[in-house]
């Protein structure tokens, strides 16, 4: 039995080419990254019911449970449109996700000026608890939120910004969203999160923050006006910002990432 195993491998060598080995290596990295994409989602564990499906259809052909053969094997005929149809959204944002990261170099690059006004914006709005929805665009397209939304097209600075959100002002509701470099609109209304994950704790700014970082690569600023807080949300995460240093830091590592290698670390920004 041993020997036959070794005969078995040393064939397969023997008998492999350079170009079995890179269609693996691609097959492989493609399921991998795809994995890696639907991890976390509903896509995902309902690719882990398919498997065990998978497997139920493979027992039964083999212990002649004919019936449940059968059942199973009709339900597969369906199953690629099945999974189109109830998993769209999943999908959707798993090819923006991996299209974010492959073309991300393509992305323009926030000027200095601009991150540094948004950044003092959000803790001179948090100081006055005031609340404050920011995205920044980055690969993926915003047009589809910015379109019904206010259209302004205006140059981001701070003193706008605290303008907008302020609580007496038409436009505060809603977010405003980055494009460009440019303040391309307010009062825009964002998808909110429907992920179970997501704390009892955090409000609708914050489920609305998530909810675009899930479905798109962009980078969103929230100012809760309840604790005076401000929060960094990209990838469906969320992530607590102590201070206006590290706020900027964050920022600079995000939009340099792309620059990473080719033209040094990012230029510091004036406190």
């Amino acid at each position: 039995m041993i020997v036959d195993f070794f005969s078995a491998v040393w064939w397969t060598l023997s008998t492999i080419h350079w170009n079995d080995i890179v269609d693996i290596a691609i097959l492989s990295y493609v399921l991998y990254r795809t994995l890696l994409i639907l991890k976390g989602t509903r896509a995902f564990q309902s690719l882990l019911g398919l498997v065990f499906v998978l497997l139920v259809y493979a027992l039964s052909a083999r212990m002649q449970l004919y019936t449940l053969h059968w059942l199973l094997q009709k339900f597969f005929v369906y199953i690629v449109l099945a999974v189109i149809i109830l998993f769209q959204n999943d999908i959707r944002h798993g090819l923006a996700r991996a299209g974010g990261r492959l073309f991300r170099s393509f992305a323009p690059r926030p000027e200095t000026s601009m991150l540094e006004d948004v950044v003092r914006a959000c803790f001179a709005l948090a100081s006055r608890r005031m609340g404050a929805l920011i995205a920044i665009q980055r690969t993926a397209t915003l047009d589809d939120y910015v379109e019904p939304a206010l259209r302004l097209d205006a140059k981001v600075s701070q003193e706008l910004l605290l303008s907008i959100f302020h609580p007496t002002s038409p436009l505060h509701d809603g977010a405003v969203v980055v494009q460009s470099g440019r303040l391309a609109a307010a009062k825009v209304f964002l998808p909110l999160s429907l992920s179970k994950d997501v704390s009892r704790f955090f409000g609708t700014r914050h489920r609305a923050a998530l909810g675009l970082t899930e479905e798109t690569d962009a980078v969103v600023l929230i100012v809760s006006e309840e604790r005076g807080t401000v929060s960094l949300a990209m990838s469906g995460a969320l992530t607590p910002v102590g201070d206006i240093n590290e706020l900027r830091q964050r920022l600079q590592e995000i939009f340099a990432a792309k620059d990473a290698g080719s033209e040094g670390p990012a230029p510091e920004l004036e406190d």
